[in-house]
């Protein structure tokens, strides 16, 4: 008799590959792109990652990506979850995967999620996520395994274009002021003042929050390489400050003045007198995230309006695109405030 499973996984097969007892699984909300999935055989707990459906050829080689950057960051200070295996079979599931202890804790997603944490408790998580992020990038890369990981050289240039091009691919309407942010983020490139391991997607809802406050795991290292660490800090200042620029947005809501969390200045001067990085730059990290913010949304945008994208959550997208790109402008130009 088979058992119910989720759709991305094949329990019976699966479970016949860990050698354990029966298996049941459900689907965890909130990434966006690889599926995780909650695995139990009633005596233990894992997530399991996995490619999105339909696209195992393009992302396969994620998995060993995220593998490899946690199962490095296991021995420093940087909190992930333990993981037990990396499988690139495609017959037990159907797509690569990787299995990784549940962590236990709160995932602050939205302001509902931060409600009772209260002034107090806000301030201090606040600071441990800055000093997370600090002990990530005081990871010397080489020294963890990860020499090869990336190519720091050119990291920032590289993904100027790349951004560039993933909003020509999706052009379907004119943006004022898209090609005068294009030409001053390419033009603008800051030198980096260090080659560090850049998580990529660094935010409060993308780690786990203990009950003591403390950072119990980071998680969804899909996005992680080599390369420029103040990209890691001009992203977070983004959806930091998102709620406050840019109110009912519904990319990032649990981070907000009126909960108690300071602001993003305050945790940029931490991260400053933690790493002595010159946050000087910042500016320009920080335009560069919210253009790049604006061509996730105007993509999605894109495939919403072509009728090819499915869920909730995405018809507004859209028109977070021009404010986001003026906002971007006001960055550069020493305007836009907390």
């Amino acid at each position: 008799m088979s058992t119910p499973t989720p759709p991305g996984l094949d329990l019976d097969r699966l479970r016949a590959h860990l050698g354990t007892g029966p298996l049941t699984a459900t689907l965890i909300s909130g990434g966006k792109s690889n599926l995780t999935y909650r695995l139990t055989d009633g005596n233990h707990r894992w997530v399991l990652r996995r490619p999105p459906l339909g696209h195992v050829l393009a992302t396969a080689h994620d998995m060993v990506r995220e593998h490899t950057v946690i199962a490095a960051l296991a021995t420093t200070p940087v909190p992930v979850p333990r993981v037990h295996l990396l499988c690139e079979d495609t017959e037990v599931v159907g797509a690569p995967f990787y299995l990784m202890d549940e962590v236990p804790g709160t995932v602050y997603r939205t302001a509902d999620d931060a409600a009772g944490l209260g002034a107090e408790r806000a301030r201090a998580l606040s600071f441990r996520l800055i000093d997370v992020l600090a002990d990530l990038h005081a990871v010397e890369p080489a020294a963890a395994g990860l020499a090869e990981f990336g190519r720091p050289d050119g990291y920032m240039e590289r993904q100027v274009s790349r951004w560039h091009r993933q909003f020509e691919a999706s052009r379907s309407r004119d943006i004022p002021g898209m090609e005068e942010l294009q030409q001053r983020l390419s033009k603008g490139v800051p030198a980096p003042q260090r080659a560090t391991v850049v998580h990529g997607d660094y935010r409060l809802d993308n780690t786990i929050a203990a009950d003591d406050d403390s950072i119990a795991a980071v998680l969804d290292w899909e996005m992680a390489t080599l390369g420029d660490p103040l990209a890691d800090v001009g992203l977070m200042k983004v959806y930091w400050d998102i709620a406050g620029n840019m109110p009912g947005n519904p990319v990032a809501g649990a981070v907000s003045p009126a909960l108690g969390f300071p602001a993003m200045d305050e945790l940029v001067e931490r991260y400053s007198a933690t790493t002595g990085l010159d946050l000087t730059p910042l500016p320009w990290y920080t335009a560069f995230a919210q253009y790049k913010l604006a061509v996730i949304a105007e993509g999605i945008h894109y495939r919403f309006s072509q009728g090819k994208t499915v869920g909730d959550g995405f018809a507004h997208l859209g028109a977070m695109v021009p404010p986001l790109v003026a906002l971007a402008l006001d960055t550069m130009n020493g305007k836009a405030g907390d």
